[in-house]
């Protein structure tokens, strides 16, 4: 289960260059369990085909407003009500003024126009475009108006111009599709957590968080790693940004999106994670996320290792710094409150109070990652949160509603 499983997402494609990444975001969002439906404009088609939508979508493409047979039922106002979420993507200029203006010239428009479900925008254009004030009012508006936008980037047009007007990428897009739904969660928020939506509570606060897995190199081709996705790490950076503070993360490889509104620091090793760590600090608050790798080889080949009849290779292994004890004992910049993960597959309470002995930090986020829970890699989590003192064990939820508690657990103690 995803946050999208089950989710209806009507694909409104318009004309663009950037067309051809809207393909992309519809595997994307299929592999999460979110069914796609997908409206091709005029101009859509002359980039992408309505073929190559309905070949990805499983559906009909819809294109045409005047269509008898959809008409007949109304389709235009159907297609709108019966999704969960609309999604344009890419927004061209035209689209976004038509939607600023509320007009309703064909399918999409209309469809936007009639809709009463949430409506995301994915703007691509020219930087001149893009920066003209006319695109600057629509934004405007339509932001006013409850519309979510996620980009542009900036970077190399088609045109050869540089600057903001690129597409988010389909990743990206998932992403913000995943906090709009994200809204309709399992369980309500506990009052520490609705308050989020108010005041900012970290306001003024440096937070610190790692995330994801380190890829330990053999040779040039292969490593030592584990299953980490940084799913969870990386929606604790986000929720710590909703609540008002400065967030830094350090991000071991991942295949998601960054979050928005946070400063990313890329690793691959352990020893570079710990000192971008030691780079980031001072912080108030300390988040460790991430799954490190608790050994290396002792010197990696500079070549790739091959098969010579002779058996596999030996491999030396040594230990990896070990980063929440580090930065828990440090003696000049220990952050205000340090957080550890601790990911067992067995006396997972016990474990986590040793760990929190051990490592001197001040809390320990605790889970079962044994296979058959599908918690390493997946979209839902069941944690302990482990202090001296107190063991608080909450639901299964999903990674970011566990994010928005456990920040909102740190915000309740370092406001006190």
């Amino acid at each position: 289960m995803t946050v999208l499983s089950g989710k209806r997402i009507l694909l409104i494609i318009g004309g663009g260059i950037a067309a051809y990444k809207s393909l992309d975001l519809i595997r994307r969002l299929k592999e999460r369990g979110a069914s796609v439906r997908g409206v091709l404009t005029k101009a859509g088609a002359e980039f992408v085909t309505p073929l190559s939508v309905s070949g990805l979508t499983g559906d009909k493409v819809y294109a045409d407003l005047f269509s008898l047979t959809d008409e007949a039922e109304m389709g235009h106002i159907q297609l709108s009500r019966d999704a969960d979420l609309l999604v344009v993507a890419p927004a061209t200029a035209d689209l976004m003024a038509k939607m600023a203006q509320g007009l309703a010239s064909d399918l999409a428009s209309t469809a936007l126009l009639a809709t009463d479900k949430p409506v995301l925008i994915a703007p691509a254009m020219n930087v001149r475009m893009w920066q003209h004030p006319a695109t600057r009012r629509n934004r405007a508006q339509l932001e006013a108006d409850g519309v979510l936008v996620v980009g542009p980037n900036d970077g190399a047009m088609a045109c050869g111009e540089f600057g903001p007007g690129r597409m988010a990428e389909p990743m990206e897009i998932v992403a913000a599709i995943e906090r709009a739904l994200g809204e309709h969660r399992d369980l309500p928020p506990p009052a520490a957590v609705q308050q989020l939506s108010g005041p900012r509570p970290l306001a003024g606060r440096h937070v610190l968080v790692t995330s994801g897995p380190t890829h330990e190199p053999i040779d040039p081709v292969r490593y030592i790693a584990n299953r980490s996705s940084g799913k969870q790490g990386h929606a604790i950076a986000a929720a710590a940004a909703e609540a008002g503070a400065r967030v830094t993360l350090v991000s071991g490889p991942v295949t998601i999106a960054d979050p928005d509104g946070v400063t990313v620091v890329q690793v691959e090793t352990a020893r570079e994670m710990l000192a971008a760590v030691e780079a980031a600090l001072p912080a108030d608050v300390a988040i460790f996320a991430a799954a490190v790798a608790d050994w290396r080889v002792a010197r990696s080949a500079d070549e790739k290792i091959k098969k010579d009849g002779s058996g596999p290779p030996s491999l030396a292994m040594v230990e990896n710094p070990d980063i929440l004890a580090t930065v828990a004992q440090h003696t000049e910049q220990r952050p205000g409150l340090v957080i550890g993960f601790a990911a067992e597959t067995e006396t997972v309470i016990d474990h986590a109070r040793a760990k929190l002995a051990r490592k001197r930090c001040d809390l320990i986020v605790a889970n079962d990652v044994s296979p058959e829970t599908g918690i390493m890699g997946g979209d839902r989590n069941t944690v302990h949160l482990v202090s001296p003192d107190s063991i608080e064990t909450w639901p299964e939820l999903p990674k970011t509603e566990v994010a928005r508690r456990l920040i909102a657990a740190i915000a309740a103690r370092v406001t006190r």
